[in-house]
Formats: structure tokens, sequence, C-alpha cells
């Protein structure tokens, strides 16, 4: 049986990736502060295969004892977003890198790491050009710096694989309404319309089951693809925010669309992104925009208890 360490395992993704190891039989421990939800993990308790731990990954005798008992190790803690980093910049540097350092100093030869970093890191790409794995990484964001910093970190490590995710949506255990599609459904239901700032700015998005499908089919394809980088996103899904926000409009028809055309968006990121590399290995995002919108509406509208942000 494989034993997993999920450091974060109790966030957005964690919970959900947590959730589908113990349904496939692995064997697996998570390790989170439980900063932002002590609840998302109830339904494993049980489990005699999942053991939690409340602690910072910080810790070094415990990181150290941790990462030498599991064979894969998939490090989600991290503070999330620009905004985040941003509030909390020494936080950011110490969760996000040398946290990742930490786990690193510890990897033996039967270890092996699967890591998640962020398309942020390509900041702003080129007109009519798709970010491949090969593309310059320009972060504009301290959260950029610290996961392509991580993400180099990592690379010095034989066995591992990293995911360069696009923007996540979709409904997990422990909820985030800060992502941009989220965002977008529960402000449109809360306020009934949808400010648009620079709308021509581009993004690639996946649903936060495809991210844990990816996981699963990595651990399972481990030496197939270890040593490299993949892009991960929904191909179908490079939009601009103003596509994106007629498509939650199509679901909640009532919704008023204005584009404000002096203000400025604090997020620069503006690229599309090939996910080609992972998709040829075997992989292939399957959840569409309009499928987790729709799932998304029906979450916001009855269980506000979902609705949690990071900042």
């Amino acid at each position: 049986m494989k034993k997993i360490l999920i450091t974060g395992g109790a966030g957005y993704i964690g919970s959900s990736l947590a959730t589908a190891l113990i349904n496939f039989g692995y064997k697996v421990t998570v390790i989170d502060k439980l900063k932002y939800d002590s609840g998302a993990l109830n339904h494993l308790y049980l489990n005699k295969n999942f053991k939690f731990i409340k602690g910072d990954v910080r810790d070094k005798n415990l990181m150290k004892s941790l990462v030498r008992a599991n064979e894969f190790i998939i490090p989600l803690a991290a503070l999330v977003g620009a905004p985040l980093c941003d509030k909390f910049k020494r936080e950011a540097v110490t969760t996000n890198l040398e946290a990742i350092k930490l786990i690193i100093k510890n990897l033996k030869s039967k270890n092996k790491l699967i890591f998640l970093t962020t398309n942020s890191g390509y900041g702003v790409g080129e007109q009519n050009k798709f970010c491949t794995e090969e593309t310059p990484l320009r972060p504009i964001s301290l959260y950029g710096r610290t996961k392509c910093d991580a993400e180099n970190e990592v690379r010095t490590f034989k066995n591992h694989i990293c995911f360069r995710l696009a923007t996540v949506f979709g409904s997990s255990y422990r909820m985030r309404s800060d992502l941009l599609v989220n965002n977008f459904v529960l402000t449109a239901i809360d306020k009934k319309k949808l400010d648009i700032f620079e709308p021509q700015f581009r993004r690639n998005f996946i649903h936060v089951k495809d991210v844990v499908r990816a996981i699963i089919f990595s651990i399972n394809n481990f030496n197939k693809l270890k040593g490299n980088i993949y892009n991960l996103g929904l191909s179908t899904a490079n939009i601009t925010k103003i596509q994106l926000a007629r498509k939650v409009k199509k679901y909640l028809p009532k919704i008023k669309i204005s584009i404000k055309k002096n203000k400025k968006d604090p997020d620069k990121r503006d690229y599309f992104v090939s996910n080609k590399k992972i998709e040829k290995k075997g992989f292939k995002a399957k959840i569409s925009l309009d499928e987790g919108i729709q799932e998304l509406v029906n979450v916001f509208n009855n269980d506000t208890r979902k609705i949690i942000n990071n900042y």
C-alpha cells in the first residue's frame, strides 16, 4: 500500500485529494494548521488508512519524521494568491519557499515528490502565443515568485513531477470563493451583477476534481512522468474574463455585466496556456467550465457554509 503525505491537506485541493486517495485505497497522512476550516476532513477520521496531524510545515523535526515515513510527498501547504501573499509577506516566503527547501533536505532516494505550482509564473504572455513549459517565467507577484523559486528547488531532486496549475474552479470540501470562476459565480448570485476590469485579460482554468485526477494519474504513472514540468489545465478553457462573465450569465441570465473601462485590475496576469505535453502522456482534463459553473450555482445558492476565501 502506497503511503502518501499531503501538507496543507485540509485545504481546497488537499481535502478533495485526500478523500480521493483514501477511496482508492492509499494510506494518507495530512498535516495542516487548520487556519481556515477545521471540518473539511471530518468525513475521513474513521478510516483506518487516514491520519491527521495538526501542525506547521515549517516545524523541522516534525517534517523530517513525516517525510521519511512516507513514499509520496505532495506539498500543498501555501499562502495562495497575490493578495494574501502581499498581506503576509514573511509568512509567504517561509511557507511557500522555505518549507519546500525543508522537505527537499529530508528526502531520500525512495521518496517521490509531486509539486503543484502555478501558471502565475508566466505573468503576461505574448499576444497570439500559448505559454508552454519552455516559455520563460516572468512572475509579477510575490506569490508567483515564491512558487517559481520553489519549483526550481524541487527540480534539484531527481524523483519529482511539477504541475503548473491553471486557475482552479469548482466545489470542494473546503471551499474558496476568491478564485476567479468561483468568485464570478458567487458575486453574480449575491450582487446580481459583474463589474469587469480589463476584460481582455486571458486565463486558463481547471476543475479541482481534474487536478485530483491528474495527481492520481501521476502517482500511478510516476516513472513515465518524473523529472518533468507539465502545464495542467483544461484546453477548452483558455478564455478572457469577459468570455467567462458571459458564461456565468448563461446560467444566471438576470445578472448585469458592466465593463469598467477606467478601472485597472490589480491582478495583471494575462496568458493562454498549452496543455499538450501532459495530454500526450495520457491525461486530459474533462470537466468543462459550463459544468463547473452550474455546479457552483447550486453550491452557492444552497450551502452558505461553503463560502470561505483565503483572505
